[in-house]
């Protein structure tokens, strides 16, 4: 499922024009975002958790020429499924 296809289900299923439907989607992946910069989490009960997680420091490798390269910290963002969308999917 695409975007434009989420924008077009929430339309149809909340009775909602197109551009509305977009601006509500749009509302919500930009409050999700706004949230994990911050660096807090974001709760949706019966759905899952957003969060922001931490990657230590390591040692790689460059494939090319095999020299060893350090690899910085960095945050990413993480999602855990909550307990009712694993029961659904199963």
């Amino acid at each position: 499922m695409t975007k434009a296809d989420l924008v077009a289900y929430v339309a149809k299923k909340a009775s909602l024009t197109a551009k509305a439907a977009k601006d509500a989607v749009n509302s919500v992946f930009g409050a999700i975002s706004d949230t994990l910069k911050k660096g807090d989490k974001v709760v949706v009960t019966g759905f899952g958790t957003f969060m922001v997680r931490n990657r230590a420091a390591r040692k790689g490798r460059n494939p090319q020429t095999g020299a060893p390269i350090n690899i910085p910290a960095r945050k990413t963002p993480g999602f855990t499924a909550g307990k009712a969308l694993k029961k659904v999917v199963r």
